[in-house]
């Protein structure tokens, strides 16, 4: 999908995180399981989404135990991927009413991408798995996107269409939504860990499509 703004004016920004808030699940997690290491990813996904552990650290701890893992096995993953509760309703109802929407993910491309496009999302930043001959081989490629690289995409984003912080709207689950749910024009916790909701402006439990009026709101 192309996104608005040469057609029309831009009327807001929806920038949500993946797992756990797009997704019902955890991405990493799903493929951990097809490495036999699920219970231990777990464990570090937990702690970093509360806040206990640093989230790049913890992602690279989580990846090193996928090494040797079949590259092939992703294309099952996204096979038993399923969206919360109106995250599809909602991002495309957003897309009608002139929202520019992104998914910004500590989970991975190779995943979430397909499930992406076919929503009809204008921007998707994620990590990447690196993979030699067919396997990964437990290292992230490239940057890793943490709460840090959420907090600049949002920022990248509001800049490049030109919307004011009022009618921003970030909508993350986790520690390290945090920045990105601050920096905000309203920040959204959504059936979130203790740690984010302390910094959220509104709290979402239930649906996705229960964050629609505040989208109303911020774009009246």
């Amino acid at each position: 999908m192309t996104a608005p703004g040469s057609a029309g004016a831009v009327t807001g920004l929806l920038v949500s995180d993946v797992d756990s808030t797009f997704l019902t699940q955890e991405v990493i997690e799903l493929v951990a399981d097809h490495a036999g290491v699920r219970s231990e990813v777990e464990r570090i996904t937990e702690q970093a989404m509360r806040g206990e552990l640093d989230f790049s650290d913890s992602l690279r701890r989580r990846v090193a135990l996928l090494e040797g893992l079949p590259a092939a096995v992703l294309a099952n993953v996204r096979e038993v991927l399923v969206p919360t509760d109106g995250a599809v309703d909602l991002m495309r109802r957003a897309q009608r009413a002139g929202w520019v929407t992104a998914l910004v993910s500590g989970g991975f491309h190779e995943v979430i991408d397909e499930l992406a496009a076919a929503t009809g999302i204008h921007h998707v930043v994620a990590n990447r798995f690196e993979i030699r001959e067919g396997r990964l081989t437990g290292r992230v490629d490239g940057p890793i996107i943490d709460g840090q690289a959420k907090l600049r995409t949002l920022e990248d984003l509001a800049e490049r269409y030109d919307v004011p912080q009022s009618r921003v709207v970030a909508v993350g689950d986790g520690a390290n939504d945090r920045a990105m749910v601050r920096a905000a024009g309203i920040g959204i916790a959504f059936n979130a860990k203790p740690a984010l909701r302390e910094a959220a402006d509104v709290i979402v439990d239930g649906s996705l499509a229960d964050v629609w009026p505040h989208l109303e709101a911020a774009g009246a």
